[in-house]
Formats: structure tokens, C-alpha cells, sequence
């Protein structure tokens, strides 16, 4: 709203006033740090609706019709953003998003008498600014939800209603819908991107099978600086994070509701894959490093490229790239390289043991979550976006929230809603949705983007074959591989 509107009349100001009272959007950082959803923080109305149950102020469960209720806004209520995004989070393991949107609607409409010709334009004015809200609070933290027509169809119905004869709403509504299909376009031209990214690798993954000799680059001689690389690396990151809707989480895990005659709530409608995406990413970087350390014919050569990779690997690691650097070690441990001994004993590999160690496994990554809990508070108190970057495991922050799904049921014996549980994904995913949100400080390199994303990697039975090339098989079960590898390698060329 400009200055211009506000001062327009006096409605307009009260306005403003209402809406300066009203949770607005502050970072995903401050909306979870107590340990339940309290319902002191924003409201101001007892839950005369029934079916919610609270502890120490703390809502823990309750009837999906009740939780329904909750979140739609009166005159002298709006739901707070905690409730507002773990309820739109969560609520879709038991309806379609466009379900609850047109219940919201429906509620909106009949409690506020939306729909009677003669309305009263000082209460629609009360209400509308809380409802708007609502609305902007669901296209901006969950776009994807409007990819769906129904979703978009109910959108527009509930801002008709609710900008009916004013003009001021009308522009809101406007921004509003203008920021959501700006939103939408993006991700379509992103998907479109990495679509021909993958066509483009597969076509230079031909080439280098049949003329092996026409791609000569390796990455070296692409970027020799270890942190440039490092940076470029942070950068496909940091876009391919930020793409990921909070709710491609709840996709991953979702299940038949069992009161809802086993219907799945994902089965009509058009899913978003950037989750996906970013999983193959990390497999796409370990492969390439495992390719671009199997593919030097000379020993001296291998071994400098691991070297590269370490040092690389540690820059990742002073950034806050966790990612790629996890990445990183798990192509050098990839069996095809770590069985090169010769080459391995060329290398000084005290760094990568420091690497490897901040990465151990064992204790359930307790070095790891240490090292990203140290990341996080720096990024809490950053005064750049360099220091502002956390970029996590992210296999591991998906088996995190897997196991958290499975070891929480959904629904109480009593069918309410385990609202609890939801807190805790929300937390989670909220923590996740401050880290995408960081953009990248470093200068983007096109040519080193370019190599990373689209030169071909080998496959599994390719690395092998490298790496027995490279250094001869040590025993009978190498020996039979190494055979079977080469006849099938010559059958494909012959058939090719």
C-alpha cells in the first residue's frame, strides 16, 4: 500500500494501524524458538469452536475441523504465522491443499456474511486486511499449491469477495496475484532449465563414449583455484535450494490418510521435483569427481586431482557447503578410487582425514552436527552473506525428517490430529527455509558452471573400467570383473 492510498481517507489509516498490529512476515529464524505453539503469541479470541487441546498454553492436538477453524481469521482474530505455516505444512497428509483451501474459503465467506448483498462495509473493512493476509501468508511460503487450477480458482473467488467494491483491496489483490504468477513462471522457467541441462549431458555423455578423445578438458584446467571452484559449487546450491518448496518435505513421506477411504493426497496433482533434483545433484557431483580422478592415464596426475579435490573439499567446508563438500568425500571413497593405491600413496592426505572426520558417521554425524550448529549461530549473527551461508547434508536432513515422520503417528487413538508432532516438522523445515532463503555473494562463472553441470560423468561399470586401467586388478574377483567389463565394452562399441 503507497503513501498515497493510505492518506487517501480515513478508513485507509485505520487500515495501515490494523495492519501494523498484525503478525507480519518476520525471518523463519524467530517464529520457532519456544517449544510449542503458544496461543498467547498472536490471539485474541478463546477457542469456543472446541475440539483443541492444549497443555502449558502449548496446542497438542486436535480435530482436523477445529485445526480448520483456527486458521481462518474474524474481526478480532488471525492466527498466528507458527500456527499458519505447520498447519498448511502438515494439514496435507490428510486433504488436498485445494480441499482446505476451499473449506477456508467457505468458512470466510459464511462467517463473515461475505456473500450478503447488503454486507457491512465497516466490518468487511476489519476483516478484509486479516483475511488478505492469510492469503499473501499461503502464496508466498507455499506457490506450489497454486500450480493446481482449483487452488488459483478459490484464490480469486475468496479476493473477489473480499475487494468487492473497493478499490484499495483491488490493488492488493492485484500485487498479490502478480507476485504469486511471478513466482510460478520461475520455477517453470527453472524446470525447463534443468531439463535441458540433463539433454545436454546425456548428449556429451554420446560423444564421449563413441570419441573419447574429442573432450580433452578435465576440471583443472577449467578452474585451478580450489576456492573459485568452491564458490561456483556454493552457487548451484544455493539456487537449487531455493527452489525447494517446504511442502516437497511432507511430499516425500506422504501416505494414505486411514480416515480418508485411502486416498493418497498427492494422486491428481502436479508435483514438484526440485527436491528430487537436488538429490541428484549430490549424486551427480560425487560421480564427477570419482570420473575426473579414474580418468588421468598417468599416476602423478590422479594424485594431483585428489589433492584438488581435498583442497576443495575444506574450502566448501570454511563456507558452510556441507553439501557438496559430503559430495566431494563420497566420490573419493567411491570404491573405483579408493581401491588406487599406488595413487593414494602419492597423495598427502592429512587434510582429507580431518575432512573425513568432521563427516564420520558414527555417533549419528554428532562432528558433523556440531560443525553445522556452529554454522548456523554464525549465521544468526552474520554481518555478510558470506558468513550468512548453511548449506546442510542434505541426505541426512531428509533422513532426519524421514525418521521423525515414522516415529510419530499422524493421528491420536482418539482421531485427533497429532499437532505435537507437526511442531516438530515444521521446526525442522522452518530451519531449512532460513538457509535457502541466503543468495549467493560470490561472482558467478558461466564457463565453470557450464563444465560442472553438464560434462558427462562415467557410470559405475565406466569407473571401473578406469580404474582397472589404471591400475591392474589385485585379485580374482577384480580380474573377472575386469574381463567381463571389457567384453561388454567392445559389444557396445561394435553395436554402436
Amino acid at each position: 500500500m503507497t503513501e498515497a492510498e493510505t492518506s487517501s481517507c480515513c478508513y485507509c489509516r485505520i487500515l495501515s494501524k490494523t495492519l501494523e498490529r498484525m503478525p507480519q512476515t518476520p525471518p523463519f529464524a524467530a517464529m520457532f524458538d519456544s517449544s510449542g505453539y503458544n496461543r498467547n503469541l498472536y490471539q485474541s479470541k478463546e477457542d469456543g469452536c472446541g475440539g483443541l487441546y492444549y497443555h502449558d498454553n502449548n496446542l497438542l492436538s486436535g480435530s482436523l475441523e477445529a485445526l480448520i477453524q483456527h486458521l481462518v481469521p474474524s474481526v478480532d482474530y488471525y492466527p498466528d504465522r507458527t500456527y499458519i505455516f505447520t498447519f498448511l505444512l502438515s494439514s496435507r497428509l490428510f486433504m488436498h491443499p485445494h480441499e482446505l483451501m476451499a473449506k477456508v474459503c467457505h468458512l470466510c465467506i459464511e462467517q463473515q456474511r461475505l456473500s450478503e448483498p447488503g454486507q457491512d462495509k465497516n466490518r468487511i473493512r476489519k476483516i478484509a486486511p486479516k483475511i488478505l493476509q492469510l492469503l499473501t501468508e499461503w502464496t508466498e511460503t507455499f506457490p506450489y499449491d497454486f500450480r493446481d487450477e482449483r487452488m488459483m480458482r478459490n484464490l480469486k473467488e475468496l479476493a473477489q469477495r473480499v475487494t468487492s467494491g473497493d478499490e484499495m483491496y483491488r490493488k492488493n489483490v492485484q500485487q498479490l496475484l502478480q507476485n504469486l504468477l511471478r513466482k510460478l513462471a520461475t520455477v517453470s522457467q527453472y524446470e525447463e532449465v534443468l531439463a535441458k541441462i540433463s539433454a545436454a549431458s546425456t548428449d556429451r555423455l554420446t560423444v564421449l563414449k563413441t570419441k573419447p578423445q574429442s573432450i580433452q578438458r578435465d576440471i583443472i584446467t577449467v578452474c585451478n583455484d580450489p576456492y573459485t571452484l568452491a564458490q561456483q559449487l556454493t552457487h548451484i546450491e544455493l539456487e537449487r535450494l531455493n527452489y525447494i518448496g517446504p511442502e516437497e518435505f511432507v511430499q516425500a513421506f506422504v501416505q494414505k490418510d486411514p480416515l480418508d477411504n485411502d486416498k493418497s493426497c498427492y494422486g491428481d496433482r502436479k508435483k514438484s521435483r526440485n527436491l528430487e533434483a537436488y538429490v541428484e545433484w549430490f549424486n551427480r557431483l560425487s560421480y564427477l569427481v570419482a570420473t575426473e580422478i579414474c580418468m588421468p592415464v598417468k599416476k602423478k596426475h590422479r594424485a594431483r586431482v585428489i589433492e584438488y579435490f581435498i583442497d576443495v573439499a575444506r574450502e566448501c567446508f570454511n563456507i558452510g557447503n556441507f553439501n557438496s563438500l559430503m559430495a566431494i568425500i563420497s566420490g573419493m571413497n567411491m570404491s573405483p578410487v579408493s581401491r588406487l593405491k599406488k595413487t593414494w600413496a602419492k597423495v598427502k592426505t592429512a587434510k582429507f582425514d580431518i575432512l573425513e572426520h568432521q563427516m564420520d558417521p558414527s555417533s549419528n554425524f554428532y562432528n558433523y552436527r556440531t560443525a553445522l550448529r556452529g554454522a548456523t549461530q554464525r549465521s544468526l549473527t552474520a554481518h555478510s552473506s558470506r558468513e550468512k551461508i548453511v548449506i546442510p547434508f542434505f541426505s541426512l536432513l531428509i533422513k532426519d525428517i524421514y525418521f521423525l515422520n515414522e516415529g510419530c503417528a499422524n493421528r491420536l487413538p482418539n482421531g485427533h490430529v497429532n499437532f505435537e508432532k507437526f511442531w516438530e516438522l515444521a521446526k525442522q523445515v522452518s530451519e531449512f527455509m532460513t538457509w535457502k532463503q541466503v543468495e549467493c555473494p560470490f561472482e558467478r562463472d558461466r564457463k565453470i558452471l557450464q563444465y560442472l553441470l553438464t560434462i558427462p560423468v562415467f557410470s559405475d561399470d565406466a569407473l571401473y573400467l578406469a580404474s582397472y586401467e589404471s591400475e591392474s586388478p589385485e585379485n580374482h574377483v577384480e580380474k573377472d570383473r575386469w574381463k567381463t567389463l571389457r567384453f561388454v565394452s567392445k559389444v557396445t562399441h561394435i553395436s554402436e
